[in-house]
């Protein structure tokens, strides 16, 4: 996978904080379908600080993989703060990962409701320290735009983080 360079730059920052702390990086993905863990191991020398992947585009396999709760996933639906704040939480759990960065969301072009329309996605970002924060964004676009879109901003959001 060739990055663009403004994508591989981003990558190459997150590595940099990465590294600069000794840490290592998880990534749950739902809407992205892996295009987060594809960006940031595009990048050579990511051995030495992206821990592991997990695509659970299922609810069954965010129950199973990432521990979330099903009566959780029942109250607020896949697409919601709280899931995508377990599921964070789960991927940094179970892989040992000192950050883990989630996301899940409608990236189209069916599947939308009015108080969730395509392109609405959930981020979560958890790190050491049980520090978890979330943002929500609403995308404009096509289902690619939508992915493309949604991998930027969750490593813009864990670059930020650890920049703090």
């Amino acid at each position: 996978m060739n990055l663009d360079p403004d994508l591989e730059a981003l990558v190459s920052d997150l590595a940099e904080h990465l590294l600069a702390r000794g840490w290592w990086l998880a990534t749950a993905e739902s809407c992205s379908g892996g295009g987060i863990a594809a960006a940031c191991t595009a990048l050579a020398g990511s051995s030495g600080w992206f821990a592991a992947g997990l695509v659970t585009y299922t609810e069954a396999m965010k129950q199973r993989l990432l521990g979330v709760d099903a009566e959780l996933l029942a109250r607020h639906g896949a697409v919601s703060e709280p899931v995508a704040r377990a599921m964070a939480e789960g991927a940094r759990e179970r892989t040992g990962a000192d950050m883990a960065l989630a996301v899940t969301g409608i990236a189209g072009p069916g599947g939308g409701e009015v108080l969730q329309p395509v392109g609405t996605v959930w981020f979560a970002w958890a790190s050491r320290g049980n520090r978890t924060e979330t943002a929500v964004e609403r995308f404009q676009g096509d289902r690619s735009a939508v992915r493309g879109a949604t991998v930027r901003r969750s490593l813009d959001g864990a670059v930020g983080l650890l920049a703090t």
